[in-house]
């Protein structure tokens, strides 16, 4: 099969460390670039997304930011949609009853109420800083602004997050993605979107059957279930290698670039 397009998750991924990509995959991604389109795919917000598309000379290709509610091609806005301001204050309630706290990301836009370790790992991996602000402002502002969360962080201790999720899942799980990171994290994302439709809305001349995509985690895999080749790397989730269609080495041994280099051929 040939191949017209790359989709690749970020962290966990193409990421060999935890902030960039290593030498290899530059490598490989300049060795194939010309001849497939390379889209980054990721819960990232696009400035920490940015700077990764210009490590691997792909800056003039569009980004999928938010899982698949913010899609950008250059500066140009292909597809928006967020959380609304009414889902917002229903979540923060619930998050202050449990002592959870909500990181807000709105286009380039990242508030949180206070700093934290967890907070601080982020502006590491992620080379972008919050503003920090109380929660109850960001969404007044917001409300006036008619805009909403593209994502939501929702960050609390394995007890805190595993008593929301279940509160959180029976009160708005009809409209309103709920993903657990790991024990301490709830990412919340419109339902109405995924990576999978936001690759749907790129294809031009191509077919989801020529699509290869690559992947980690539990928001990856109606990816990597539907395109013509999904491929999960070996530090991915057990749920996530079962449904692949094969698994490449971890992402800190170039696990995207290694197969790269043996199945797709320029």
């Amino acid at each position: 099969m040939t191949y017209k397009i790359l989709c690749s998750d970020l962290d966990g991924t193409l990421l060999t460390t935890k902030n960039d990509v290593s030498d290899v995959t530059i490598s490989e991604i300049n060795r194939i670039k010309n001849h497939l389109k390379v889209i980054l795919v990721s819960a990232r917000m696009p400035k920490s997304m940015r700077y990764l598309q210009e490590r691997l000379g792909i800056e003039n290709l569009p980004i999928i930011c938010y899982n698949g509610a913010l899609v950008l091609d250059n500066d140009k806005q292909l597809f928006s949609t967020f959380i609304s301001s009414k889902e917002l204050q229903t979540i923060h309630k619930i998050a202050e009853e449990h002592t959870v706290k909500m990181g807000l990301y709105y286009m380039d836009e990242w508030y949180v109420p206070e700093d934290s370790e967890r907070v601080q790992k982020e502006i590491h991996h992620t080379k972008a800083e919050p503003i920090f602000e109380d929660t109850k402002v960001t969404l007044s502002n917001w409300s006036k602004r008619k805009v909403g969360a593209h994502k939501i962080m929702l960050m609390g201790t394995k007890e805190t997050t595993d008593a929301i999720f279940s509160v959180l899942t029976s009160t708005l799980g009809e409209s309103l993605h709920f993903y657990r990171s790991n024990d301490t994290l709830i990412e919340v994302a419109p339902k109405t979107i995924s990576k999978l439709s936001a690759i749907e809305l790129l294809l031009q001349n191509e077919t989801l059957e020529e699509v290869i995509a690559f992947g980690d985690n539990y928001n990856d895999m109606e990816m990597l279930t539907h395109v013509g080749c999904g491929v999960a790397v070996e530090n991915g989730r057990s749920e996530v290698k079962a449904i692949a269609k094969h698994v490449t080495l971890k992402n800190t041994e170039n696990g995207v670039a290694h197969f790269i280099k043996q199945n797709i051929l320029i």
